[in-house]
């Protein structure tokens, strides 16, 4: 007697999502055993079957005949990336390279933060933890108008449509916007990051139904909007893997519909949290991915990638090449103009290009005694007096970054009366970065033990992140 087909549990891990997916698909085209199918994508009904029930690593020749066969656009084949070729990077990383601590030597310190009392462990997320996290089907409802305490509700999964329309489209539209300014005023945790993450998982999953041509760009569009902001913040609170994933999503719905002013800002992210996470030489890599074709993009995305170039060539203490990827970032800045920027762009102005090439230029000033810091404390203090509220969080990091400056390389006691300024502006943040930054300057502030203030700002900056 044959047994019953195994019940497939598509929240169980990206693995498991791939074969649920894989088994619904072949069924709906006509496949409902295993057998026939295998023959077609010329691979053993035993392998086959341990791919559906995700335990078995789908071979990497294998996505596309099986899209050539199910009809799927190149699902799989896109799919296969993201959820095994991810996987693979990871492992190599872990074999082939120590962990590296972000932003300089600080150590990252297991404790409460400005999240609100997260735990801090370390800038990599577990690999158990992140594989969970990408594909357990989160608890958005997809209601119109737009119902945020829905979106955060512990409820079933949500309901797929048979078929993408206008509202799912709209719908996705207004997640990205409200998490965007979410993100950029009080940062990545708490109910944002959970928003964040619900959000993108539906949204990962509206990728497999049917759409129809009229709709995809927008959709594609829309779905690489909301990679961009979600992504942003895991990245603030951490959550690498989802983050990572994320930003990917983005560039390949970007790439498809050919929207090349979100692809240069997916790049850019991928960029900017490489470097963060210790891996300049990938950032780099991705910058200059973003880079490719140039003639399509705007001055202010040219300028942001080219800012991220000097972050990496930065982070390798490169001054030439650091210098000069900055002056690059300058000369297309001056290009800029407003009217001709994506909406998304809108954010990148002055203060935002200060900021960014400052922190470039802050990894040589703090780690060569004999680069004058001055042209990054110039640019940092642009940016803090030139970030308005809705920018809180750039606000408290420039400002941060100015009185650890000082602190190194200046007065310290005019690094502690900058550095209040920014413990001041940080403290209403859920921004993991931000608790680290000021964390790093009450490092730097704890070599100047005798100086008063230096003591007392590293007394300040202690109860805040403990509160």
């Amino acid at each position: 007697m044959p047994q019953p087909e195994k019940i497939l549990d598509p929240s169980r891990s990206p693995e498991a999502w791939f074969g649920h997916e894989l088994r619904l698909r072949r069924k709906e085209a006509g496949f409902p055993t295993a057998a026939p199918f295998a023959a077609k994508v010329q691979v053993s009904v035993d392998v086959l079957l341990k791919i559906e029930k995700g335990v078995y690593r789908c071979p990497e020749d294998l996505p596309p005949r099986l899209d050539a066969a199910l009809q799927t656009g190149g699902l799989f084949t896109r799919a296969w990336a993201m959820v095994f070729g991810d996987a693979d990077k990871r492992r190599r990383d872990a074999d082939n390279r120590r962990p590296r601590t972000p932003e300089g030597d600080v150590q990252r310190l297991a404790g409460r933060m400005l999240e609100g009392g997260a735990p801090s462990s370390s800038t990599r997320s577990p690999d158990p933890l992140y594989r969970r996290q990408f594909l357990v089907l989160g608890s958005l409802l997809a209601l119109d108008p737009l119902d945020l305490s829905a979106l955060l509700s512990p409820t079933t999964p949500p309901a797929v449509p048979h078929q993408i329309s206008s509202r799912e489209i709209r719908q996705l539209q207004q997640i990205a916007t409200g998490l965007h300014t979410w993100d950029n005023t009080y940062g990545g945790g708490g109910l944002i990051g959970q928003l964040a993450t619900d959000s993108m998982q539906w949204a990962i999953r509206l990728l497999s139904v049917s759409c129809p041509p009229s709709h995809r760009s927008d959709f594609l569009e829309a779905v690489a909007r909301l990679g961009l902001v979600a992504g942003a913040s895991q990245f603030d609170v951490y959550r690498h893997g989802d983050a990572r994933l994320a930003f990917k999503v983005a560039v390949e719905c970007a790439e498809e519909g050919q929207h090349w002013h979100l692809r240069a800002k997916g790049y850019s992210f991928l960029a900017r949290q490489a470097i963060w996470v210790g891996d300049a030489d990938d950032g780099l890599t991705n910058a200059e991915k973003g880079l490719v074709r140039s003639d399509r993009l705007t001055a202010s995305e040219r300028a942001m990638l080219h800012t991220a170039r000097a972050r990496a060539f930065g982070k390798l203490r490169n001054v030439q090449e650091t210098i000069a990827a900055v002056g690059a970032a300058d000369d297309a800045f001056a290009q800029r103009r407003p009217e001709d920027e994506p909406p998304w762009m809108a954010y990148y102005d002055a203060a935002q290009h200060n900021g960014d090439t400052a922190h470039a230029l802050w990894d040589l000033a703090v780690g060569i005694d004999e680069y004058d810091p001055a042209q990054a404390g110039q640019r940092f203090a642009a940016a803090v007096s030139g970030h308005g509220p809705q920018f809180a969080r750039s606000k408290a990091m420039s400002c941060t970054k100015l009185a650890s400056l000082v602190m190194r390389r200046g007065d310290p006691r005019e690094a502690a009366s900058i550095g209040r300024k920014a413990v001041a502006l940080g403290g209403d943040l859920t921004s993991r970065r931000a608790a680290d930054d000021l964390r790093q300057l009450g490092q730097f502030a704890s070599r100047h033990p005798k100086i008063q203030e230096a003591a007392a700002l590293k007394e300040e900056i202690d109860a805040t992140l403990r509160a």
